[in-house]
């Protein structure tokens, strides 16, 4: 079932390289039609991602010459400070610059990267420990706002610090990360998708969301984004309490999985005809479990409750909600959701539920990982 579904998603990316040209694909409309961006949108790391996927596990040169291509894009982004005043830095140049570095070996994708580490540097509040996630240093209401989605960051910061020799990287993100799991993952289990903190003090004031039902409720793409972001977080920083969040967070996914194993857009939405789903959640979900048990005691029989986890949310999305390139598909994955609440692509192709389906298909498939670490 994988090899088949890497297939067609992989006919489907080099169709795309024709279609898009130099652009980047974001999410689409309700057309089935993604929309096109000039390497300007928080998303665009993902397409330089899907194409490294794709030149990794068929080794054809359409796909490596396409992907780089990406990168002198992404390097020219950096030299203009294109979009870059936001906390996702991670999601733009780890899936693209730092890929072709994992892959390649290339010095200059290696000096794209720690200089983009840098730039997530320009969000650290030394203050408060965290890295703001949006808006300016002062801004009244982003001032001192975390999201969980900022966990998926920070591994650019743990690789800088390894490739640099300065600890300063490594440091902020576990600062960052402790915050994070003390306030955004709450005791039974769920997470918030954002904490407020006091700009002057640091108190801790409130949880909160922007995506999701409503502020305490459970947006199952955040839950997701903590999965993996907490078993990076272990993984570059080897403190169990991280791997002990990662696993409570997909403890409490894995129970609220409904009959076809993909999950709404949040848990606490009303679960009727007609309420979202986001694929995009569960792909991401799946990649997280499957990093999450490589840290894992073999013997743990928890670790086989994660991986049938994976396999049928693997199946569901592959058979229930895949595209078809014979019939023009332009996304992998159909019925994710970028913001329902804000009603923006609320079943759609999401760029994002994409690269996480592939990475988490070459994982099963082939065991190969995405490009959020070194494999060395």
């Amino acid at each position: 079932m994988w090899e088949k579904a890497i297939e067609t998603a992989l006919q489907i990316t080099k169709q795309n390289i024709e279609r898009f040209g130099s652009r980047f694909p974001h999410v689409s409309q309700g057309d089935k039609r993604y929309d096109l961006n000039d390497n300007n949108d928080w998303t665009d790391g993902f397409w330089s991602g899907i194409l490294w996927l794709s030149y990794e596990y068929s080794g054809d040169a359409s796909f490596r010459n396409a992907a780089a291509a990406t990168v002198g894009s992404f390097r020219n982004r950096l030299e203009q400070f294109i979009a870059l005043d936001h906390h996702d830095i991670g999601f733009l140049y780890s899936p693209s610059a730092m890929a072709q570095w994992i892959i390649e070996n290339d010095e200059e994708a290696k000096q794209l990267a720690l200089k983009a580490a840098d730039v997530l540097m320009l969000r650290w509040r030394e203050k408060l420990n965290i890295f703001q996630a949006w808006g300016r240093k002062d801004d009244p209401k982003n001032g001192g706002r975390i999201i969980i989605d900022c966990l998926m960051n920070l591994p650019l910061l743990y690789w800088a610090s390894a490739h640099t020799g300065n600890p300063v990287y490594k440091e902020a993100a576990l600062r960052h990360a402790e915050l994070s799991r003390r306030f955004l993952v709450r005791g039974d289990d769920s997470s918030y998708h954002t904490f407020y903190f006091d700009q002057e003090t640091g108190d801790a004031l409130r949880g909160g969301t922007h995506q999701g039902f409503q502020d305490g409720s459970t947006w199952t793409r955040g839950q997701a984004w903590g999965i993996y972001g907490f078993a990076l977080a272990y993984r570059g920083l080897q403190r169990p309490e991280f791997l002990e969040t990662s696993k409570r967070l997909a403890r409490y996914f894995i129970e609220r999985l409904p009959d076809d194993q993909v999950v709404y857009w949040d848990f606490d939405a009303p679960q009727q005809p007609g309420t979202m789903r986001d694929s995009s959640a569960s792909a991401i979900a799946a990649a997280g479990m499957l990093e999450l048990t490589q840290h894992m005691d073999p013997s743990d029989p928890e670790r086989d409750r994660f991986l049938q986890a994976v396999h049928s949310s693997m199946a569901s999305l592959a058979s229930r909600y895949a595209g078809k390139a014979e019939e023009g598909a332009e996304g992998f994955l159909e019925h994710g959701s970028y913001s329902v609440r804000g009603g923006a692509s609320p079943d759609d192709y999401v760029i994002w539920g994409d690269y996480f389906y592939l990475e988490t298909l070459l994982r099963l498939e082939k065991g190969i990982p995405g490009y959020w670490y070194d494999r060395n």
